[in-house]
């Protein structure tokens, strides 16, 4: 492992790598930083935490003074001014001066007087410890499941959770306040023209009404703040997921896939919701049918009865909503899948006339959506209108018993008041547990899926250990390859096998499907062979970190994609932190400087979505230079011009026979042209080598037909 003194991700990366390095714990810059959501390349300490978790290092951001940290914690992380940052290794108490390491010197501590590091500290600290872990010599007496990526983040929030139900407890206590206040004015306060006991009783209810108001604010904030804190965690361990999913993995449809993860929204709103504290709510039904029982027994029974019966036809509609909510959500996806690949070809769609084809698909999952969420809607309306219904009704009911007991003596006219009122609110926690149970299906359903994606494999497991390899020389070989694709019988590539060493130029050839690009995606880490071995530098690339193998390699693929922005952006988007200098040397390797030149906005200009507002070659000539940014030892390209016009071609390859020297270079092409910037062909043939040789040799055998075509 190497800390450089001009590392990407900027200081607090570097001070991690320190860290890391005093703790004997390997890890990379490359490692640390992947996928995470950096500002301008650079690591801040909001995702700190997450970069240090890779390394299984837990860490925590403090305010503190410098006299005031724990020295058994040491060494700790300084946040200075200017969004710098150092490790604090050892504070010398007897003559005021600290041991400290900066990123840009990681092999140097130098001794600092506190008065001057106190002018630059900003008041927080990040400390971080390695997390003790178990090895095989400690095995589990029971098995303990791994924290749940959605209930783990819920149980984050406990206490917030805590207060919500201790407000909830607060609030239901408080409602019996009214209903005894009525009683007690009806009974004694009316009878006996005590208008003292009237003004007394009243204060003490306008306190008590004072504080439901309050609780029930605080108890509204505490469970929208506890959502908003899941949900942000919640949505960047998803799209993280999603991100670092294997290719093999990956679903077959794009537009399905995103509907899956955009169900997550129904999660959060179900989450985020105060139906849920209705289920805080339920067991004090039991406290508000216990005093009105106190009242009068008989004035419980329509409680009961009417609970029994919102409950019992709740959950017997539960199987019919969770069917519906599985086929909404299923034709839902399917529906997006539509829109997403018609926006995504609307050109091909218009030239073919297509439009008629997709318009049908659209109406008749939309028709068929429509219907299941009327369905969804009329089943969902019975439950809760069924509740308010019978809410009602036992209302009804216990006015009509409670008057009848009242003509016998057996109830005061205060005591009814107060039975009607409790029974209300004895009923309206039921109510809302019925309505919740309409709602759950639709959030079950989309937890199903999203446990369903979140199961997928990654090609970063959490745990495992990488061998850093932060610069390669590029030799590449094959050892024996086998390799299919996900859901096809056939394999792509046949016991493969060859050698490329560091700095060779080799051209890759083969008919249409025979394998060429197959061989760079598996160079990639993009997939895994089935059986065999790829080795970069001699070691099996399954054991480098694939975010640090792909940094080492420049890609230019065949099918280019485009992000929605400038042309700088598109130039940098896997390396942020490139310098003007640097943008502009590979505006001139790849050929885009006398366009960008010559257009008003430069580097700023928008290329549109998915580049659809630049040519084909324009497109190209991005693409390469974004190959090239980072200045990797490993050059891979995949029909580099196939869009580019003569000129421009002619102009590259000179570019690049200048630029490549001393890179490995793989080159597949079927342009005879861009041949001569090789010294070794490989013809690939239904996934196996037919010819590997000298460029002449291999080429004279080609035009005696003497091996297959490689076209």
């Amino acid at each position: 492992m190497s800390v450089s003194s001009n590392s990407t991700g900027g200081s607090l990366l570097g001070c991690l790598l320190i860290i890391a390095r005093y703790h004997e714990i390997p890890l990379s810059e490359q490692t640390a930083i992947a996928g995470l959501p950096l500002v301008d390349g650079i690591l801040t300490p909001s995702v700190f935490h997450r970069a240090a978790k890779r390394a299984g290092i837990a860490s925590r951001i403090c305010s503190s003074a410098i006299e005031e940290l724990n020295e058994n914690l040491l060494p700790v992380i300084l946040l200075l001014n200017d969004d710098q940052s150092c490790v604090l290794k050892s504070i010398n108490a007897g003559d005021n001066t600290a041991e400290i390491i900066f990123p840009e010197l990681p092999d140097t501590v130098v001794h600092q007087p506190l008065a001057e590091l106190r002018q630059r500290y900003t008041g927080q600290v990040i400390y971080a410890r390695p997390e003790f872990r178990f090895d095989k010599r400690a095995p589990e007496i029971k098995k303990v499941k791994d924290r749940h990526w959605f209930w783990g983040v819920i149980a984050e929030n406990r206490r917030l959770y805590r207060d919500i139900i201790i407000a909830a407890i607060m609030i239901n206590l408080f409602a019996v306040a009214m209903p005894l206040f009525v009683m007690n004015v009806y009974d004694r306060v009316v009878p006996n023209h005590a208008t003292d006991t009237l003004w007394v009783l009243s204060a003490g209810i306008i306190i008590v009404l004072i504080a439901d108001l309050v609780l029930r604010m605080m108890r509204s904030w505490f469970v929208d703040l506890g959502a908003s804190r899941a949900d942000v965690k919640l949505s960047s361990s998803i799209m993280e997921h999603v991100l670092g999913m294997k290719l093999s993995n990956r679903p077959a449809s794009a537009g399905s896939f995103a509907a899956n993860v955009q169900s997550f929204e129904s999660v959060r709103s179900f989450m985020g919701s105060l139906t849920v504290v209705a289920l805080v709510d339920l067991p004090f039904v039991l406290l508000f049918m216990a005093i009105i029982a106190i009242i009068g027994w008989p004035l419980v029974i329509p409680i009961i009865v009417g609970a029994l019966l919102v409950l019992i036809y709740a959950l017997s509609a539960q199987s019919k909503m969770h069917q519906l909510s599985e086929t909404s959500m299923r034709a839902g996806s399917m529906r997006n899948s539509t829109l997403i690949e018609s926006l995504s070809n609307l050109e091909t769609v218009k030239s073919f006339s297509a439009e008629s084809r997709i318009q049908t698909n659209w109406e008749q999952s939309t028709i068929f959506i429509t219907r299941t969420a009327a369905q969804m809607r009329l089943l969902s309306a019975s439950i809760t209108n069924g509740a308010q219904w019978t809410q009602h009704t036992v209302a009804v009911a216990i006015i009509i018993i409670g008057v009848y007991m009242l003509i016998e003596g057996q109830l005061t006219q205060g005591g009814l008041i107060a039975a009607y009122l409790l029974s209300s609110r004895a009923m309206a926690p039921i109510s809302q547990a019925a309505g919740l149970l309409a709602q759950y299906h639709h959030s079950s359903t989309a937890m199903e899926s999203l446990n369903e994606i979140m199961e997928r494999p990654v090609e970063r497991p959490s745990g495992k250990n990488w061998i850093s390899r932060p610069a390669v020389k590029g030799s590449i070989e094959f050892k024996r390859v086998n390799f299919r694709y996900p859901d096809d019988e056939r394999l792509a590539l046949t016991d493969l096998s060859f050698n490329i060493k560091a700095g060779e130029h080799v051209a890759i050839l083969g008919r249409n499907g025979s394998g060429k690009s197959t061989l760079e995606k598996l160079i990639l880490g993009l997939y895994q062979p089935e059986s065999g071995a790829i080795l970069v530098d001699g070691v099996d690339i399954r054991q480098i970190d694939p975010s640090e193998l792909r940094h080492q390699i420049g890609y230019v693929p065949q099918d280019v994609s485009m992000f929605f922005g400038t042309l700088k952006e598109n130039i940098i988007t896997g390396y942020p932190q490139a310098e003007d200098h640097q943008i502009l040397k590979v505006a001139n390797l790849s050929g885009l400087a006398p366009f960008i030149n010559a257009h008003p906005a430069g580097f700023d200009m928008q290329v549109g979505e998915r580049g659809q507002l630049l040519s084909g070659g324009q497109r190209q000539s991005i693409a390469i230079a974004r190959a090239l940014i980072s200045d990797p030892p490993i050059l891979l390209m995949d029909e580099p011009t196939g869009s580019l016009d003569h000129t421009s071609e002619e102009q590259f390859k000179q570019n690049l026979s200048r630029y490549s020297k001393g890179k490995t270079m793989i080159v597949v092409t079927h342009r005879s042209s861009l041949l001569a910037l090789v010294d070794r062909i490989i013809v690939i043939d239904a996934g196996k080598i037919v010819a590997d040789g000298a460029k002449a040799e291999v080429m004279e055998a080609l035009r005696q037909g003497r091996v297959g075509s490689a076209q």
